[in-house]
């Protein structure tokens, strides 16, 4: 394989961190560093297989480790940065900030599986083996990142978790 095809998959690999993100400079480094360490580790992608799930999985494994290093604090959504694409009309822009708003305001967990599958159209099969879990745990977590996400927009508050302590 040439490079050709890592280059390909650069705005999608753009256009998720951005949406993970919310902010678009904090994006394009992390792109940045998921092309870094693909090209690094090259000779350990199985020819074959989907190129597009190894990077994102690259990805993932390196927001997760931001996320350890910075005790998983979470970032504000940069407002200048559009997360979608959009007509410039006043009532379309606080659409998509509402739904910037919305997104930021899901679990880590939530937002990536709702993200791959709905904005990357990725399987959930592939976003099983991006995210390295079941494929059962996507369809959960894209059902209840979805559910909250409604809710979110509804103006409703998400409903408490309420955890059984012994």
């Amino acid at each position: 394989m040439d490079s050709s095809a890592i280059l390909v998959e650069i705005p999608r690999l753009r256009r998720y961190a951005r949406a993970l993100l919310g902010n678009r400079a904090a994006a394009d480094d992390l792109v940045q560093d998921t092309l870094e360490r693909a090209w690094a580790r090259f000779g350990q992608w199985r020819a074959g297989s989907d190129l597009r799930a190894w990077l994102f999985s690259i990805m993932h494994n390196l927001r997760v480790d931001q996320l350890r290093r910075r005790g998983a604090a979470t970032q504000a959504i940069d407002d200048d940065d559009g997360l979608l694409s959009t007509r410039p009309t006043q009532s379309d822009a606080l659409e998509v900030r509402d739904i910037e708003s919305a997104l930021g305001q899901l679990p880590d967990e939530q937002r990536e599986v709702l993200l791959l599958v709905s904005l990357e159209e990725m399987s959930y099969a592939d976003v099983a083996l991006t995210l390295a879990i079941p494929v059962g745990t996507v369809m959960s977590r894209l059902s209840r990142g979805r559910e909250r996400l409604r809710m979110i927009m509804a103006g409703q508050p998400p409903a408490a978790r309420l955890r059984v302590v012994r």
